[in-house]
């Protein structure tokens, strides 16, 4: 991270795309488009954490951006599979249309 940057520009910015991927999970339909929502709050806090790592001088911010990253992998491979199988079966991918109750 720059030195000559303050570490409060970084929080706005974090704070600025952890509002929008909140507000798109919040407003949006299409369920592609909310899981790409979540990843984005993900990076959000992600920026947050390395910027208190480098605050701090200390390396566990960076340790936990390292399993956040893991955990967001994982989600990508698992969601979109899941996506793939909603589409294959419901034909739609539509949040508000998926009703996983109905038969």
């Amino acid at each position: 991270m720059p030195a000559d940057i303050p570490s409060l520009y970084f929080l706005i910015v974090s704070a600025l795309v952890f509002a929008i991927g909140a507000i798109g999970v919040l407003v949006r339909r299409n369920a592609i488009i909310i899981f790409m929502c979540i990843e984005m709050m993900l990076s959000a806090v992600n920026l947050t954490l390395i910027t208190a790592a480098h605050y701090l001088n200390s390396l566990d911010g960076v340790l936990m951006v390292f399993f956040v990253m893991t955990v967001a992998a994982a989600e990508a491979a698992v969601g979109l599979a899941i996506f793939v199988l909603l589409f294959r079966n419901r034909k739609t991918i539509k949040a508000d249309e998926i009703n996983l109750l109905k038969g």
